[in-house]
């Protein structure tokens, strides 16, 4: 439920930012209390669903990219899907977690291309976690 679209299409080359994609899952299911967020019952089931979510003209511009052809059957079962926003995720009972900022870090995170993603270190320096900063500061100035 938490892998890349890198690994899901069979990009050779991967590095730390896939834990940013499985991070950016994690956090999605955690303030849209929906676990898993993209619930694939495999592989090709999995691309399917994370391009109903965040479109298939993103993913056909990253598989341009870097120069990946979708297996035909995959490229059918895909299909084509306009990016959702956001909002449509928020309801009753998870709009207390959503802010503006968890959901700019979430889209800074949930990124086909692995290259556009947000870093270990840009992610802890995101405003997100401002609060949780200034907590630690003021903790650290009392003691």
């Amino acid at each position: 439920y938490f892998k890349g679209p890198e690994l899901l299409v069979d990009l050779q080359d991967y590095d730390y930012s896939l834990d940013m994609w499985s991070l950016g899952c994690m956090f999605a299911g955690m303030i849209f209390r929906k676990e898993p967020f993209f619930y694939g019952h495999d592989n090709h089931d999995q691309l399917v669903k994370i391009a109903k979510v965040l479109g298939t003209d993103e993913l056909n511009a990253y598989l341009n990219k870097y120069r990946i052809e979708l297996d035909p059957q995959l490229d059918g079962l895909v299909g084509r899907h306009s990016r959702k926003p956001w909002s449509k995720f928020i309801n009753a009972d998870n709009q207390h977690l959503v802010s503006p900022e968890a959901v700019d870090f979430l889209d800074k995170l949930l990124r086909y291309d692995h290259q556009e993603r947000l870093t270990a270190r840009e992610a802890m320096q995101h405003p997100y976690f401002y609060q949780v900063r200034a907590a630690e500061s003021s903790r650290i100035r009392t003691q």
